[in-house]
Parts: C-alpha cells; sequence; structure tokens
C-alpha cells in the first residue's frame, strides 16, 4: 500500500501535470509573485481554498464509487472556471490512462462515461487510488501533495527561487496537508450520510485562469 502511495503520488506518473502551474504562471504574470514570501502567501491561500474541496471529493470518490456520477456534476458545479473545468477533466482522462495499465479497474469505464470530455480530475484520482489498494485520507493527501508539487515545482522554474528554500517551505506545511487529508476523509464519510462535501474555491483563480488561456505566450497550460 505504501508503495501505490509513493508511486501515485510521484511527479514522474505520467498524467500531464507537469504542464500545468496551479495558478502560479498567471500570478506571476499579473505581479503576485516575485519573492518566496508571496510563494508562501500563494500556497497558503490554495490551501484555505481549492485544497479542501479538491481533497474531499478525491476521498469520498475513493470511498463512494456508485456515487462518482453524482460527485463529478456536483464538482464541476463548484468550478465556476470554464477553463478550469476544462482542464480538470483533462487531466482526470489522461490519469485514467496510465492507471488502466498500473491497476487496471472495470470502473474506468464507468467513469470514462459521466462526461464526453472525461471525469474531474478529484473524482478520477480518487477512482484510482481506490483501484491501487488506497483508502480516502491516503488519497486525499495524494491530492494535497499533487497541489503543493504543481506549485513549487512551477514557482522553481519560472521565478528561479532557491529550491531548497522552496523545498524547506513545502516540508515546514507537511502537518497541514496530513491534517487537510483527515478532514477529506471525515468530510467523505460524512458525505455518505447526506452532508455536502467543501465548496471552497478561489474567485481570483478562477479569473485569473480565464485571462491566462487569452495568453498567446506561456509556459504552462494553466
Amino acid at each position: 500500500m505504501d508503495a501505490a502511495l509513493l508511486l501515485l503520488a510521484d511527479s514522474r506518473f505520467p498524467t500531464g501535470a507537469h504542464a500545468h502551474s496551479a495558478g502560479v504562471e498567471a500570478s506571476h504574470g499579473r505581479g503576485d509573485l516575485r519573492t518566496i514570501a508571496d510563494l508562501e502567501a500563494f500556497l497558503d491561500g490554495r490551501l484555505c481554498t481549492v485544497a479542501p474541496t479538491d481533497a474531499a471529493f478525491t476521498a469520498a470518490s475513493c470511498a463512494h464509487p456508485s456515487r462518482r456520477a453524482d460527485l463529478d456534476a456536483e464538482l464541476a458545479a463548484r468550478t465556476p472556471s470554464p477553463r478550469l473545468r476544462a482542464l480538470s477533466r483533462s487531466l482526470g482522462r489522461q490519469l485514467l490512462r496510465p492507471a488502466a495499465r498500473a491497476w487496471p479497474s472495470t470502473a474506468y469505464d464507468t467513469l470514462r462515461a459521466v462526461h464526453p470530455d472525461g471525469p474531474m480530475q478529484a473524482v478520477a484520482l480518487g477512482a484510482v487510488a481506490a483501484a491501487a489498494g488506497l483508502g480516502p485520507e491516503r488519497a486525499a493527501l495524494v491530492s494535497a501533495h499533487h497541489l503543493v508539487g504543481a506549485i513549487t515545482t512551477a514557482a522553481v522554474r519560472l521565478i528561479g527561487l532557491d529550491p531548497f528554500d522552496v523545498q524547506a517551505m513545502a516540508a515546514a506545511r507537511a502537518p497541514r496537508l496530513e491534517q487537510l487529508a483527515a478532514d477529506a476523509a471525515l468530510a467523505a464519510e460524512r458525505y455518505g450520510d447526506g452532508d455536502p462535501l467543501p465548496s471552497t474555491t478561489s474567485l481570483l483563480a478562477d479569473v485569473l485562469a480565464e485571462h491566462h488561456a487569452t495568453w498567446e505566450v506561456r509556459l504552462f497550460a494553466s
């Protein structure tokens, strides 16, 4: 189980996520990201907004396979930006391709059918985590880890920050990621009892994603 967790969390797992900056490029272009302090504020903002929602939907998808179509529709409704919805479905679709080889499951065919463009990324991740033998909390931890990895990697590439400083900043947030995953697993459990999942989001991230899509030259897809 631990090996599966490491493999799914590895940035080298071929999902296409390396082409995404989780909003770092758009924020950098706006002038909001220049220093390590700026990056800390950006990351903490994401951990308070989009991260709890994505982690909870990942955990719920892992825990409630029969409700993945509902989860997909609910997560799409929580994603106001058409650009971010399209990107999420693209990443979800790409994730299922290598996962079908690594951890085969009949659930993938059902999941692909929830939307013509593929499932939302968090819902796909939860399904893959379940196929890999992970529980909801570990699935949510992978979700949070992916967000931190996308942000920190993009920051080093775009801004030229000291990678040692960036990784130290990420490591300092490890307890926060573990708590976020625990909270997500609890939300998934309550979802099974009828309670709604988190709906926190970032309006600025939505606006910047739409703006970023209009750039003629960009390093990242998002």
